[in-house]
């Protein structure tokens, strides 16, 4: 008997729910971080956070149907193997994307930072001449 059609389905389920679930919290814990990056401008903040959430749901849930195609499983635990290989393979490409994510807005939110505040000049100390001059 072959276990690859309900190893498809955990699979599909898995991949929707784990998406879902971590779409979901990146978009709500998200927006306190843009509404600090945008502090001038809170329709951007929301604008950005919601097209975040979008190319997050298009990239993780393209790759896990990329992943989708499993081998043949005519035993439970082949079945199992598989299963956990492609939902580690997906966890690890969130936990990627992820930190991309966060390296890209740390960068905007540092350049932010130097743009609106001006450089530190270092000070200088003249000497004076002696007076013996």
């Amino acid at each position: 008997m072959s276990y690859l059609l309900g190893t498809y389905v955990i699979y599909g389920i898995a991949a929707i729910a784990l998406t879902t679930v971590l779409a979901r919290t990146l978009y709500s814990h998200g927006a306190v971080f843009l509404d600090a990056l945008f502090e001038d401008s809170p329709g951007m903040a929301a604008a950005t956070n919601r097209l975040l959430v979008t190319g997050f749901y298009m990239l993780n849930l393209g790759y896990a149907f990329l992943l989708f195609k499993m081998g043949p499983a005519d035993t439970a635990v082949e079945a199992t193997e598989m299963l956990v290989q492609r939902l580690g393979y997906l966890l690890v490409s969130l936990g990627v994307i992820h930190f991309i994510n966060m390296a890209v807005f740390w960068k905007m939110k540092r350049s932010g930072e130097l743009t609106n505040n001006p450089p530190v000049l270092p000070s200088y100390t003249v000497a004076t001449p002696p007076a013996s001059y």
